[in-house]
């Protein structure tokens, strides 16, 4: 029983110093975690400074019987483990959360270079504003600038064409002095010829010799030295325009007598309905003829084509050498211009008179620069009164020209004083021309005479035909009437 007692001394001993050994290693543990176990340390400390160590010197024995061992653990043991566990946790808790600390630096150093970036992206950008809204600017005032430009070189252009207009006034003046001077020649050569018409009568109808007494004085200061001279009054004559009958001369109504006078070689001497007639009438060579159309007291000068198969043609318009300016007012393509046995312009007035006293057709022959011809003809022609302004009627197209002209059928006739196309600027001022102007042409055969073949100009000016090889320039081209 005492050897017992003494063994359970001996390991309350034992314990003792173990209990002290756990105080040094707490004790140091402390010193390693001083922010996380303050309270836990002094709770510990104050415990053991309340218990007290015990030595027994007992002599050596031998054991024999059976030792008395305490199997429970101390509750120190297990609050130190406990707290050695906690320890641990709060230390991987730690180094989690200094991790975590760490990238959220790294992620706020990246936030931040992103931020730095962001704000120079957006002074680079108030930058680039600034700088389009300067060139914005200087696109205004260059935009402002070439507008003044504009009205300006628009003023100019104005100031041109008054300048232009007021030429074309001047030389309106002067055509109309020579159209008046030239009128008072057809009269008297009218006359000329009337006389010696008679005269060929009266020395044909040796029976009537009473007959020179017919002529009255004022026909004399009229009557030509030879015939050849005749002739040649007559091919230069220039285009007429309406003829007032109160100015015909007096030996007009003796025509029916004279003419009434039955004879197997006369031929009738006009003036005709047309060139057709003047064909029926045995009339088959080219030349100048008096025609007088049907409900009118208009006399015209025109040069019929008695040649191109099947004869009967009335020229309307010639092209030939560029002898003659077509770029005119609208008073002077009414009552037409230019030589009859050149290049000339029978009137707008003549043609719609010619034209509406019966079906006629338009035949057109064009010749390029390299010798080569073609012709586009039409079943149908004529045109409106000028209170229609002349509009186009165009039938039906055939030929190997292409046909350039029905895209101007049903319009009404342009010039440069005279706008009535359908373009927002006048057709006449680009094309130098008159025509039955459309938005503006594939046709322009009253325009500028350019020498030398092709001609490529910004507003097509130039006698062109647009379906005939790409719009070429001609070096002939004549337009022909004839009834149907």
């Amino acid at each position: 029983m005492m050897t017992r007692r003494f063994i359970c001394l001996m390991l309350i001993a034992v314990v003792g110093t173990a209990a002290s050994k756990t105080q040094e290693f707490e004790g140091n543990d402390e010193e390693k975690e001083q922010e996380f176990i303050y309270m836990n340390r002094y709770k510990r400390s104050s415990d053991t400074q309340d218990k007290c160590t015990y030595t027994f010197i007992v002599p050596q024995q031998r054991v024999t019987g059976a030792i008395c061992v305490n199997s429970k653990e101390p509750e120190v043991l297990l609050e130190n483990r406990v707290n050695k566990q906690e320890l641990q946790l709060l230390n991987n808790e730690l180094l989690k959360q200094k991790r975590q600390i760490e990238t959220l630096q790294q992620l706020v150093e990246v936030d931040g270079g992103i931020v730095n970036e962001v704000k120079l992206l957006r002074k680079e950008s108030r930058n680039m504003n600034s700088r389009v809204t300067q060139l914005y600017m200087q696109l205004l005032h260059e935009i402002i600038r070439k507008r003044d430009n504009a009205l300006e070189l628009s003023q100019l252009e104005n100031k041109i064409l008054n300048q232009t207009a007021d030429m074309l006034q001047l030389a309106n003046k002067y055509k109309d002095l020579e159209y008046k001077y030239q009128h008072l020649m057809s009269i008297a050569n009218n006359q000329s010829i009337i006389i010696a018409q008679l005269e060929e009568h009266c020395q044909r109808m040796p029976s009537i010799k009473p007959l020179p007494q017919t002529p009255q004085p004022p026909n004399k200061a009229y009557h030509p030295p030879t015939y050849n001279r005749l002739i040649n009054q007559i091919s230069t004559n220039e285009i007429q325009s309406d003829q007032n009958p109160k100015v015909l001369p007096p030996t007009l109504p003796t025509m029916p007598a004279v003419t009434s006078i039955p004879t197997s070689t006369d031929k009738p001497s006009g003036p005709w309905r047309d060139c057709l007639q003047a064909l029926e009438d045995g009339h088959d060579t080219s030349s100048i003829y008096l025609v007088k159309p049907e409900n009118t007291n208009r006399l015209m000068q025109v040069w019929c084509d008695q040649r191109h198969d099947p004869g009967g043609w009335t020229v309307i318009q010639r092209r030939l050498d560029g002898s003659v300016n077509f770029f005119r007012n609208w008073e002077t393509y009414k009552q037409g211009f230019g030589n009859i046995d050149g290049e000339y312009w029978l009137g707008l007035e003549n043609i719609y008179w010619l034209t509406n006293q019966g079906n006629y057709k338009l035949l057109i022959t064009m010749e390029d620069w390299s010798g080569r011809k073609v012709f586009a003809e039409y079943a149908s022609f004529r045109l409106e009164p000028e209170s229609e302004y002349y509009k186009l009627r165009l039938g039906r197209y055939n030929g190997n020209a292409g046909d350039s002209f029905t895209w101007h059928n049903g319009k009404q006739f342009t010039t440069l004083d005279r706008d009535h196309d359908v373009y927002t600027g006048n057709c006449a001022h680009y094309q130098k021309g008159g025509w039955w102007y459309n938005a503006c042409a594939h046709s322009n055969l009253n325009g500028v005479w350019y020498r030398g073949g092709h001609y490529r100009s910004r507003y097509q000016d130039g006698v062109y035909w647009a379906e005939f090889r790409g719009g070429i320039i001609f070096t002939k081209e004549s337009c022909y009437d004839d009834k149907t």
